[in-house]
């Protein structure tokens, strides 16, 4: 089977430290299945997931529609704002094909991970998507980072095929609307062309400056 949809929601704060997991086959079939899964920090819920996969059948393609990827710049990797925080930003490879990390506005990515999900465990196609599908939204950033606040409590990605390879392009822009709710949405492709595709609700609103 393939997973063709994947959602995860963030219930709260995910501390760096032990995470329970517990998955579970929450609808069994021979054509489609809903696997769904939680995460836990000290007995209380801070993620849960689900995903749809589909039985591989002998079905003929069809081209994609969507906007084919720029070619992978050859190019050194590109650095992010010194001002953003670091960890997972550094845990990938970035390239830009179009628009700009430190620029507002859509832009175009190529990025792979460094690092395996797992130590000595090689990454799953749908890993590499998934790891970089939920920069959408700090990739096609439109208000200035330092006044305001991007929070996206959820993350959906629908595949219409397994991506082949390390890297992965991640093409995103975000509208946002009077009254604080936004969209970040991307294609998600290969070497080969489009994957899929992910989008992010988001909550959009200004920094609070705490007293010193």
């Amino acid at each position: 089977m393939i997973i063709s949809r994947f959602t995860c929601e963030i219930l709260g704060a995910i501390p760096v430290g032990d995470i329970s997991v517990r998955v579970r086959l929450a609808r069994q079939g021979r054509s489609v299945e809903l696997l769904e899964a939680s995460a836990s920090a000290h007995g209380r819920p801070v993620a849960r997931a689900t995903a749809w996969r589909v039985r591989r059948t002998g079905s003929p393609p069809v081209a994609s529609r969507l906007p084919s990827p720029p070619p992978l710049p050859d190019e050194p990797p590109a650095r992010p704002p010194a001002s953003w925080a670091d960890g997972y930003i550094s845990a990938i490879e970035w390239r830009r094909a179009r628009g700009s990390l430190g620029a507002p506005g859509p832009a175009a990515l190529w990025a792979r991970m460094r690092y395996p999900l797992v130590p000595d465990e090689e990454p799953t196609p749908l890993e590499r998507v998934l790891a970089i599908a939920d920069s959408g939204s700090g990739a096609s950033w439109e208000l200035d980072m330092n006044r305001w606040l991007f929070i996206n409590p959820e993350l959906t990605v629908h595949l219409h095929r397994e991506a082949a390879g390390e890297w992965i392009c991640l093409d995103a822009q975000t509208v946002i609307s009077t009254g604080g709710a936004g969209l970040a949405t991307s294609v998600l492709s290969d070497l080969d062309g489009p994957v899929g595709v992910g989008a992010q609700t988001l909550l959009v609103a200004p920094r609070t400056v705490r007293p010193a």
